[in-house]
């Protein structure tokens, strides 16, 4: 009888450690994923404290971002209309940030965007 019950009970230590594998396996996923969101939100922070800073000494120094403000003309009424969302989107762009439709809002690790250039041309 004994030799039964152990053979029981190392099924059942067998389903617990086949049972602690996925869990593994799933809390593995999870920390990679926590990983790429805090070095992601590194990058972020790191480009958002050099616009901070940079902001900063440009109101020390009495200027503000060298962007004018863009004239478009109006088709209705043939008058000149600033443009402040094209202002305002290569202002993002400057600071490191996509402007596209395909990745708005997503911090610019890789250098400039060709899809961000082509909107700002046009």
């Amino acid at each position: 009888m004994e030799k039964k019950n152990i053979f029981v009970r190392i099924q059942e230590i067998e389903s617990q450690m086949g049972h602690m594998h996925s869990e593994l396996g799933e809390l593995k996923l999870v920390i990679k994923e926590l990983l790429e969101d805090n070095h992601r939100l590194s990058l972020e922070n790191e480009q958002l404290r050099k616009v901070f800073k940079r902001e900063v000494q440009s109101a020390d120094s009495e200027t503000t971002f060298p962007l004018q403000p863009t004239l478009v003309k109006n088709e209705e009424s043939g008058e000149d209309v600033v443009g402040e969302g094209y202002d305002n989107l290569a202002r993002l762009y400057h600071e490191g940030f996509h402007i596209c439709n395909v990745y708005y809002g997503h911090l610019r690790t890789e250098g400039d965007c060709l899809f961000c250039l082509s909107f700002l041309n046009k």
